[in-house]
């Protein structure tokens, strides 16, 4: 969005883009402009490459947006890397794209323990395999798609809503610049979703409440995401908190937002 990005040829440029899920329409607005993106996978522990979800001989041919697809997923993992998907006891989820579980690696790189912290070193470890803290779905192809972190998962209902998927979504709303989804505390439901979204530069004044919900209605009518994950707040913000790292911090959106629903 910098002013004077549109003086700049940048279509011979190539990157993997990792550190945090690759929106929808970011991978968009950069193909527009010529680009080629393509998500990568990996933790500091993991130092840090994993996946990468790079298309095979036999994606070739695919249309742009079936491309988009494998190009949007965490990806297939990278020579001598050993990847799960795993339920609450450890057993592998069905390869569905649809049944979420958690992300268990191994590999000759992974890191050893955190210094300090036995505890911590034990719940990560287990049965050999290091356990990532980040819920997945697991395709019949090996592609694994990042569906959320677990401490971010919203857990409304006893089932759980995927924010980076509504996430996805609301990025390709053209007005929209930044989107955050949380799980605020409800008193029927346990949680539910509440977004949080910065406009684009003369979307001050346009974006609201309704339209990001009518937008996210197109999305239920065509079956790809249940109505009920429609988020019960939309807020309109001028900045979303980041961290250190750049990431949307959304432990403070949490905590700032906690009381929202239940008044």
């Amino acid at each position: 969005n910098h002013p004077d990005s549109p003086k700049y040829d940048l279509s011979k440029l190539k990157f993997i883009i990792g550190g945090a899920a690759l929106p929808e329409g970011l991978l968009k607005a950069a193909q527009a402009r010529g680009m080629t993106v393509v998500s990568g996978y990996g933790l500091t522990e993991t130092a840090p490459v994993l996946t990468i979800a790079f298309l095979r001989p036999e994606h070739k041919d695919l249309p742009q947006d079936k491309k988009n697809e494998i190009y949007l997923r965490t990806g297939i993992v990278i020579p001598l890397v050993q990847l799960r998907v795993v339920d609450e006891q450890d057993r592998d989820v069905p390869k569905n794209g649809t049944t979420i579980g958690e992300i268990a690696v191994r590999s000759p790189w992974l890191f050893k323990e955190y210094i300090g912290d036995p505890e911590k070193t034990r719940n990560a470890w287990r049965d050999g395999w290091f356990h990532t803290g980040d819920a997945a779905v697991w395709y019949p192809d090996n592609y694994v798609k990042i569906a959320d972190r677990l401490k971010d998962v919203i857990k409304s209902g006893g089932e759980w809503i995927p924010s980076l998927r509504l996430e996805d979504i609301i990025s390709t709303h053209p007005g929209v610049n930044m989107v955050a989804i949380v799980g605020v505390p409800h008193p029927k439901w346990g949680e539910r979703p509440v977004a949080l979204i910065v406009p684009k530069p003369g979307y001050e004044s346009r974006l609201s409440e309704d339209e990001i919900k009518n937008y996210l209605m197109q999305f239920v009518e065509r079956g790809e995401i249940p109505k009920w994950w429609v988020p019960d707040k939309v807020i309109i913000v001028k900045e979303l908190p980041l961290t250190s790292t750049g990431k949307i911090d959304k432990k403070v959106l949490r905590d700032q937002y906690k009381d929202l629903l239940s008044k």
